[in-house]
């Protein structure tokens, strides 16, 4: 309907929709493909939902913010085993060990028994709620900020304005990442808990170690965040085009998997950044491993495994998606109707002087 991309609707825009187009209600194709999925594939990185002034006035904000915190939480205890084997893989798997998924698995269980491959997966949910809120937080005071005089923001500004508050919540609690990253590798008996580790790491390498891998997990948001978006809304917009003549309703499959493959691409595009960032985290509790910047541990990576040794890990993250995809929708969609979460649209929302959502918001990532 925003045919200009100002994302506020004038007459001519709104006139033309209605005789032009076959849908009969718009806002069907507003309710299916905003907030309609939360996808939890245990990354962070994702442009931040946008909420009405509606759902704003009447809490459904908040409610949907807990349901899609629970969804994490559950998802990511669900897919831990796989999760661990991601990061396992990361930083030890070489061209000379040949680590694979069976060996290590294998690996894990031999040194700690079945309960090891669920370490790290404590703080792991627990970063999951602050994370949350303080992204949500950001974001609404940048898009204050960027807005200044003008009534609405374009789209290219509000991906600006999320992929700025995406990287004030992993400044702040980036922290969290660290300890994430140090207590799923630990060696049994290695740290008594997250305190314990905490404050070894203080004590034997200072506070900076706390934000070791910082810069590419930043630059990490801008391809995962992008590729993301843009390949959603591609997938999107070729159904509406298509397939939307007798219904605005996509069905569950189709969100699903719109949703799965876009955060797939994206997880493609930042991956070699993510396995620099979990390296780096890990360098200094492994004996003999160089300590290497960002740039040197790239081209050391480069010299000694080529261009595949920047996506090892990457086989056990495709694996936990589609587990993870489907034991998130599942949980968000029963804590919706136990906190009592109803359709912003039960009310037609006034159109002039405030922002009307757009059918092309991507369902929030959470996590």
């Amino acid at each position: 309907m925003d045919r200009d991309g100002t994302m506020t609707i004038d007459w001519q825009e709104w006139r033309d929709h209605f005789l032009l187009h076959s849908l009969e209600n718009v806002e069907d194709v507003v309710y299916f493909w905003k907030h309609s999925t939360v996808l939890d594939i245990g990354e962070c990185l994702t442009v931040p939902d946008e909420f009405s002034e509606q759902e704003k006035l009447t809490g459904m904000w908040w409610k949907q913010l807990v349901a899609g915190a629970v969804a994490g939480a559950v998802s990511r205890t669900g897919t831990a085993p796989l999760d661990r084997l991601k990061v396992f893989m990361q930083v030890h798997a070489s061209k000379t060990n040949k680590l694979n998924i069976l060996g290590g698995l294998k690996s894990m269980i031999q040194e700690g028994g079945m309960r090891s491959l669920w370490r790290g997966n404590g703080i792991n949910v627990l970063k999951i709620a602050p994370e949350s809120a303080i992204k949500f937080m950001a974001y609404e005071q940048i898009k204050r900020a960027i807005r200044g005089q003008q009534e609405t923001l374009h789209v290219q500004e509000r991906f600006v304005a999320g992929s700025l508050a995406g990287a004030t919540a992993q400044t702040i609690i980036y922290p969290m990442e660290v300890l994430k990253t140090r207590l799923t590798l630990r060696r049994t008996g290695q740290y008594k808990g997250l305190l314990d580790c905490a404050w070894q790491i203080l004590e034997r390498e200072g506070p900076r170690a706390f934000y070791r891998g910082y810069l590419p997990n930043v630059l990490g948001i801008i391809p995962y965040a992008g590729i993301d978006l843009a390949v959603y809304e591609t997938l999107k917009n070729r159904w509406l085009q298509q397939y939307s003549h007798d219904s605005a309703d996509p069905g569950i499959p189709v969100l699903l998997a719109c949703g799965t493959v876009s955060s797939t691409c994206g997880q493609i595009a930042s991956y070699p950044l993510a396995l620099v960032r979990t390296r780096m985290q890990a360098q200094a509790s492994i004996e003999g491993a160089p300590q290497l910047s960002m740039l040197g541990l790239l081209r050391h990576i480069l010299s000694q495994e080529g261009v595949w040794g920047l996506y090892r890990g990457i086989a056990p993250n495709f694996m936990k998606v589609i587990p993870a995809v489907s034991i998130s929708y599942v949980v968000y969609e029963n804590m919706k109707q136990a906190l009592g979460v109803t359709s912003s649209f039960e009310g037609r929302p006034a159109l002039h002087g405030s922002w009307f959502p757009p059918p092309s918001a991507k369902p929030a990532m959470v996590g």
